[in-house]
C-alpha cells in the first residue's frame, strides 16, 4: 500500500464541523507518524484507528491543535504496554509552551504519584529526527510570533506547513523534490493564516500546483476554494503519497 497521509481534520479552530486541523502519515496501511492533536481531530483519529497515537509531531500549541492532549494523556497513561513509549517529538522551542498549555496543572492525577509527562516519551528536536529509521526535517512557519510554529518535512513525499503565512523562501528550500505540499489555506488570509490570494501572489504555479488545502472555515468556503482550481483536501481524506527519498537508518 506504500505510504498515504490520512486527513482526521481540515479546518481551522472555528469550523467544528471540519474537525481540527490534524493529520497522519501511513506506511503500509498503518498509522506511522501523527501530526498535532486537536480535541475533534483527536476523536476522528480514535474513531479511524481504534487506538491513541503512537508517534506524534507536534506543529505548534494553539488549542485546536494540543487540546487533545488531557484525552491523550488518559490513553496513554493508563496503558500499562504504552505509558512513555508513545513518541512525542516537539519543536526544541516550542517545549516550554506545550508544558504551559498541556501540562501545567497541579496534580496531574487526583490520586497522586504521577507526572503529567509519564505519559510520553518526549524528544526535542531541531532542524531534523529520525523516526522509525527515517530522517524528517522541521522549519519555521510564519504565524502569530516568531519561532512559535514548525512545518513537517518527508523528503520526496510530503511537506505540511502546518498554520503558516507564505512562506515562498523556506518553501524553494523545503519543498525542492516533488513532496504533495498540505497547505494552510483560507478563501481569506489574515495576519496568521494563508488566504488563496496569497498563496497565488507569493508562488510560482509549480508549487501551487502540488499544494493541497486545508484550515479553511467551512465547507462553503472549501468550495469556493475549489471552484478556483485549487485542491482541497477533506476530513477522512486519504492522499497518495511518493515513496520517500529522506535517509533512512539500518538501526
Amino acid at each position: 500500500m506504500g505510504w498515504q497521509l490520512r486527513l482526521q481534520g481540515v479546518g481551522n479552530a472555528s469550523a467544528v464541523e471540519l474537525g481540527s486541523a490534524m493529520a497522519t502519515i501511513e506506511r503500509d496501511g498503518a498509522p506511522w507518524l501523527t501530526i498535532d492533536c486537536g480535541g475533534e481531530g483527536l476523536t476522528a483519529y480514535l474513531a479511524h484507528y481504534g487506538e491513541a497515537p503512537r508517534a506524534l509531531f507536534v506543529t505548534h500549541t494553539h488549542l485546536d491543535h494540543v487540546g487533545g492532549f488531557e484525552r491523550l494523556f488518559v490513553e496513554t497513561y493508563f496503558d500499562p504496554a504504552r505509558r512513555g513509549r508513545m513518541r512525542l517529538y516537539v519543536p526544541a522551542k516550542l517545549v516550554a509552551l506545550l508544558h504551559q498549555r498541556v501540562g501545567d496543572y497541579p496534580n496531574a492525577l487526583a490520586e497522586g504519584g504521577g507526572n503529567f509527562w509519564d505519559a510520553f516519551q518526549v524528544i526535542p528536536v531541531g532542524d531534523a529526527f529520525w523516526h522509525d529509521g527515517v530522517r524528517l526535517e522541521v522549519f519555521p512557519a510564519r504565524h502569530h510570533w516568531p519561532d512559535s510554529a514548525f512545518g513537517l518535512r518527508l523528503h520526496g513525499s510530503l511537506v505540511w506547513t502546518g498554520d503558516t503565512r507564505p512562506i515562498p523562501e523556506v518553501l524553494a528550500k523545503f519543498a525542492d523534490a516533488g513532496e504533495v505540499i498540505a497547505h494552510d489555506c483560507a478563501l481569506h488570509g489574515n495576519p496568521s493564516h494563508s488566504g488563496i490570494e496569497d498563496l497565488e501572489r507569493e508562488y510560482p504555479r509549480e508549487l501551487l500546483d502540488r499544494c493541497v488545502l486545508y484550515h479553511y472555515a467551512s465547507s462553503q468556503d472549501g468550495a469556493a476554494l475549489a471552484a478556483r482550481g485549487c485542491r482541497i483536501v477533506h476530513p477522512g481524506e486519504a492522499l497518495a503519497l511518493n515513496e520517500p527519498t529522506a535517509p533512512r537508518s539500518n538501526r
